[in-house]
């Protein structure tokens, strides 16, 4: 099976937060967040992927997931990436 560690920030127009999370099934785990069926500190926004990288090993995707959730500095890095790629 396939897993998912992913980087999800609010659209614009919503205070500025972001969220790390695992899942198989991306796009079904979006929509959650999306829909307020999420974690509870998504709730109330909308959100958009910024990251996402691919595991074959739940295991593996729970450790990376847990480093990317302590690493303020990498996600910081990755949603700087991402809105040069938006420019």
């Amino acid at each position: 099976m396939v897993y998912y560690v992913y980087l999800i920030k609010t659209l614009k127009g919503y205070l500025n937060k972001s969220y790390v999370g695992y899942t198989n099934d991306l796009q079904k785990r979006l929509n959650k967040h999306n829909t307020n069926l999420g974690a509870r500190s998504t709730k109330g926004y909308k959100w958009q992927i910024v990251y996402k990288k691919r595991f074959y090993s739940k295991n593996k995707a729970l450790s990376f997931e847990y480093k990317l959730k302590k690493d303020r500095n990498k996600r910081l890095i990755l949603l700087n990436d991402f809105k040069k790629k938006k420019l």
